[in-house]
């Protein structure tokens, strides 16, 4: 999202309030507020206040924050992933009913499986 001039504003406001509790010195608040001049967009502002308690800029205030970076890959693969190892299991259930009791046969695919998709208990 772009930044208004009243946001830039509130920004520098803020800054210069982060100086007068100590937190910055004059050189990093020189740099910083630099940045937030010429900054354009939100995503801009988010360095420049990360080590920074409140207050905040009122524009990262409103600013959605994302939880999670939305998993890659189609829905057909995020499925296949979440259901190897029960999928694998029941695989080699019907591979021991159809190998007559080859044992071995049983434990292979399911660890084949967590090798290979590195599956993790959540």
């Amino acid at each position: 999202m772009r930044l208004s001039d009243a946001e830039r504003q509130d920004a520098l406001d803020v800054l210069s309030e982060h100086v007068r509790t100590g937190r910055l010195d004059v050189d990093e608040y020189g740099t910083r507020s630099a940045k937030v001049t010429a900054a354009t967009r939100v995503s801009e502002l988010l360095p420049l206040f990360e080590d920074l308690p409140s207050p905040r800029p009122s524009a990262l205030l409103a600013a959605p924050r994302s939880a999670d970076p939305e998993p890659r890959g189609s829905a057909l693969s995020r499925y296949a992933m979440q259901y190897a190892v029960p999928l694998s299991i029941a695989v080699s259930i019907v591979v021991l009913v159809l190998s007559r009791g080859r044992l071995y046969l049983i434990f292979a695919l399911p660890v084949a499986v967590l090798l290979l998709t590195g599956w993790r208990r959540r």
